[in-house]
């Protein structure tokens, strides 16, 4: 499909607008709503996830309890090429300094997404029988650094931007002659509206504070090239719930576009940084 912006351009852009727009992609963008009494099958950031009964409930490597970040069900999801069209997606994370994140692993370029604190787990067909689900979690230890304080529920609206100022491969796409308009606070400033890269997505193009970690990951000589944003949760904060990751961060998830067409959430690539 060819997406058209949407958008009167300056004249310092308007010349790059056939190369800008053959980099639109459709995307999830994700808002927060204010209403923390959320159901065990509904999407939400934060709070007590779906699993069913006798499903072990996830752990780090050294069987440390995980954290449920996020659960998206795709059944109230827009539909996105190559995503899920049903099903319970959930992302785990570890309650420490870190949030799960085991920096030294992006040396390992062959296989950068070793679960060690984190987990993805993925529902095809939710059991909707509360019976046969797990609604006791009197086990559960409080958190102590986890960046979701609270529970909300989630509204997805699918949208399209063309590839972000932050992605690895901005200038190889569109030419170093960004670089020199980009030395202008107008034109860059411009360029933003046009590509909103911040904020809670699925799909689309990601944000970072520092540096787009695929570059080092989708240069290795593994199989798996995790170029595909499956997830991104930025920071933010309404009544219900508060999101922080480090100094006001972001996290991103990725994975290769074949595993995720096969739906295998076993090779998730997990990154977060803040200023």
């Amino acid at each position: 499909m060819n997406y058209k912006l949407q958008y009167p351009l300056s004249p310092e852009l308007e010349k790059y607008r056939d190369r800008i727009e053959a980099t639109i992609k459709p995307y999830i963008e994700i808002q927060t709503q204010n209403n923390d009494d959320v159901n065990w099958w509904q999407s939400k950031f934060g709070g007590l996830p779906y699993l069913p009964k006798g499903f072990e409930y996830p752990k780090t490597a050294d069987a440390k309890y995980l954290f449920l970040l996020a659960q998206i069900n795709f059944s109230e999801v827009p539909p996105l090429d190559g995503f899920p069209d049903r099903g319970i997606l959930q992302f785990y994370i570890a309650d420490d300094d870190l949030y799960g994140l085991d920096f030294g692993n992006y040396a390992n370029v062959d296989n950068p997404a070793v679960e060690q604190k984190f987990k993805i787990i993925y529902f095809p067909q939710p059991d909707f029988q509360i019976e046969n689900i797990i609604t006791n979690y009197d086990f559960f230890p409080p958190p102590e650094y986890f960046p979701v304080e609270g529970c909300c529920s989630l509204l997805f609206t699918k949208k399209s931007a063309p590839i972000s100022k932050n992605d690895w491969q901005f200038i190889e796409v569109l030419g170093a002659e960004f670089n020199d308009l980009f030395i202008y606070p107008e034109i860059e400033d411009e360029y933003l509206k046009i590509s909103p890269y911040a904020g809670h997505k699925i799909g689309g193009y990601p944000d970072f504070t520092q540096a787009d970690v695929r570059e080092y990951a989708i240069k290795g000589e593994g199989e798996q090239k995790p170029e595909i944003l499956l997830f991104q949760m930025d920071t933010d904060s309404n009544d219900t719930v508060n999101i922080m990751w480090g100094d006001s961060g972001i996290g991103n998830f990725f994975i290769d576009e074949t595993a995720l067409r096969q739906l295998d959430f076993s090779k998730v690539l997990y990154n977060w940084d803040c200023c």
